[in-house]
């Protein structure tokens, strides 16, 4: 008879056979009634599920991270079950759970509007608190293809049938209701205490074009109410933040079909675009590294030999010309390899820092593109250090002390590390791969620093640390990269002459701190909700007059500040006062300028902050040592 060992080590005999929630209940109520799953040696089971042998067992509660998986995945039934009772004759497909929910594809004769949705979700509800049971049956395939069938769940039928053979056919049971999974799920519905259906689109049956269309209902669920309510509190604020609406709003871009994922900017944004490259390009000339230029538009033989290729051809526009097939670059790395080749180095020149704001186009599926943050052209604040593999660490060291830096310029401190280690498909020998990735995770450790490791993505040449930025809201963005490259240099034939005067291959090290420019400008917009802090606002102040009597005086006040280097409008337009200043406070202008009588009088000017401060009565002198000290703050937090 079985003899269970829980996670603390101690053990439970059983003189027959028990269930994983039999398990719970011997050792406590409370825990049996918080009993969402099980791990029997590792695997994931249902609380239904029977042990015979012994085995090591954990109780799955909503305290651990898998909780929330199962609570999503057993939401999505629910959901098919009350849309299956509320609309006779739909047939269900597939549900699985996604980021911060699931959705659950339909075959029915039409869209389902959103007031379907709120008659679905009060059944989810009610079909919740009745906290049916849930069931766990394995049939044969015989059994299984006749019973969905007899239901008229033709799609049910073609999985059955697309299953392995060696494959149980398991089905959940809630009530009469039935669909195929394979779990695990909570014990009973009553387990289901927040959820909220999102959104209903369009679906093909298996992404395919060329099936059936389906209609999609996309939920959420979390364990409790506070939870949901926290999230549906960040999609508000992320909402208000949506940097496609900022962007058209205060006049900084816009997309159109006939460039699908390429940018037009405006004055306004190209403002804010060249104010960051021109920020990153002084920071990169302080720290050692040259600028230079390469060919977006390069002959195939170069990606052939650099592996692209091979392992990247889906992502690359190709073109023809003269019988010679040229791709457009879809990143600089190859071509930084031709200007270092071009001469002949030896190991006093190394390292060799090269930068490029180089061009990049990358053919990302339609589907993907999102405004700025997702693109088919774009810039990256890319650059490559040619080393020895004894540079490596400190190169990696002094990299993240300036990533660090920008990111605090930019108002960013709290940052996440992962390191990426070799993927499936990759070049290089694993003694190399070996070899570079102990390199990145020493260096990480050498800084003292707290990391993640994610294994199998690293790019198809190198390991990489990725370092990922958390915005105001809570969102994850991943921006900086560092990654280790033995492969590309070899194969490229790049070298260096040595101590001993013997040829060896330089270690490449690929590194950016921004990544797109054009997706961390996206992110900036959100993450200020299009507040720019001073030093990247379009417009950096607004002069206003009363009346038209202080015209002149509003000119000569724009004029000395733009002759100091600020960005300044003068509105001299004949409004009331009131009207301006609600007007600019809309384009969030971050300082309102306001000039009558009075301040013509003793030559000074009022100040009002984009956030409805009054900062009081200034002398020009004075503000412009206000303006450029907060220009100079950059974006750091000031606490």
């Amino acid at each position: 008879m079985p003899v269970i060992t829980l996670p603390d080590g101690s053990q439970r005999s059983f003189d027959h056979a028990v269930t994983v929630a039999d398990v719970a209940a011997s050792i406590g109520a409370g825990l049996a009634k918080a009993a969402l799953a099980g791990r029997v040696d590792g695997k994931l089971v249902d609380t239904s599920c029977l042990l015979t042998e012994d085995a090591a067992l954990a109780i799955v509660t909503e305290r651990d991270p898998e909780a929330l998986e199962i609570i999503r995945h057993s939401t999505a039934h629910l959901l098919a079950m009350a849309l299956q009772d509320v609309f006779p004759g739909a047939q269900v497909t597939i549900g699985p759970v996604i980021e911060d929910g699931f959705f659950y594809d339909f075959a029915y004769e039409r869209g389902f509007t959103p007031e379907d949705l709120e008659k679905i979700e009060k059944r989810m509800e009610e079909m919740a608190a009745a906290d049916h049971p849930v069931q766990r049956v394995v049939m044969s395939r015989d059994e299984a293809v006749k019973t969905f069938a007899a239901m008229g769940e033709h799609y049910k039928v073609e999985i059955i049938n697309d299953l392995p053979d060696s494959e149980d056919i398991s089905v959940y049971k809630q009530g009469v209701w039935m669909d195929l999974c394979r779990g695990p799920h909570v014990p009973s519905t009553g387990k289901l205490k927040a959820f909220k259906l999102m959104k209903a689109s369009g679906a093909f049956w298996r992404g395919d074009s060329n099936n059936a269309q389906l209609q999609r209902i996309y939920g959420t669920a979390w364990l409790n109410k506070k939870d949901l309510t926290a999230y549906l509190n960040r999609l508000e604020e992320a909402e208000k933040r949506d940097h496609r609406k900022l962007g058209k709003r205060l006049d900084l871009f816009h997309m159109q079909e006939e460039a699908p994922g390429m940018v037009f900017w405006h004055n306004n944004g190209w403002i804010i675009y060249k104010e960051i490259e021109n920020y990153i390009r002084e920071r990169l000339r302080k720290s050692g590294y040259q600028e230079v230029r390469t060919p977006q538009v390069v002959d195939i033989g170069l990606w052939e030999k650099s592996g692209h290729a091979s392992k990247y051809s889906a992502n690359m526009f190709i073109t023809e010309s003269e019988s010679r097939t040229y791709a457009v670059k879809p990143m600089n790395c190859p071509c930084h390899v031709q200007i270092y080749n071009s001469a002949l180095h030896s190991y006093r020149d190394l390292p060799l820092r090269m930068a490029e704001f180089g061009s990049c186009h990358r053919n990302e599926p339609s589907g993907s593109l999102h405004g700025i943050m997702r693109v088919r052209g774009f810039v990256q604040d890319d650059a490559h250090i040619f080393c020895t593999e004894d540079q490596i660490q400190s190169e990696v060291a002094s990299f993240i002390g300036l990533l660090y830096s920008v990111y605090e310029d930019f108002g960013f401190t709290d940052v996440i590390i992962k390191l990426s280690t070799r993927p499936e498909e990759r070049i290089g020998s694993d003694e190399v791969w070996d070899k570079a990735e102990a390199a990145l995770s020493d260096a990480l450790t050498a800084q003292g620093l707290v990391w993640e490791l994610q294994p199998g993505e690293g790019a198809f040449y190198g390991p990489k640390i990725e370092f990922t930025l958390k915005d105001c809201i809570g969102r994850m963005w991943q921006c900086g990269t560092v990654q280790v490259d033995f492969n590309m240099p070899a194969r490229l034939e790049a070298e260096y002459v040595d101590e001993h005067s013997q040829r060896r291959t330089p270690v490449m090290l690929h590194r950016a701190i921004l990544g797109s420019l054009e997706r961390f400008i996206g992110i900036l917009i959100e993450q200020y909700e299009g507040a720019f802090p001073l030093w990247l606002a379009p417009v950096q102040a607004a002069v206003l007059n009363i009346t038209d009597k202080q015209a002149e005086y509003a000119g000569l006040l724009a004029e000395f500040l733009e002759n100091q280097g600020l960005r300044v409008h003068a509105d001299l337009r004949n409004e009331k006062i009131g009207f301006k200043i609600r007007e600019h406070t809309i384009q969030k202008t971050p300082f309102l300028l306001v000039v009558g009588d009075r301040e013509v009088e003793t030559q000074t000017v009022a100040v009002r902050a984009r956030s409805g401060a009054e900062l009081g009565s200034m002398s020009w002198q004075q503000l412009l040592d206000h303006l450029q000290t907060e220009v100079s703050q950059r974006g750091r937090l000031r606490l």
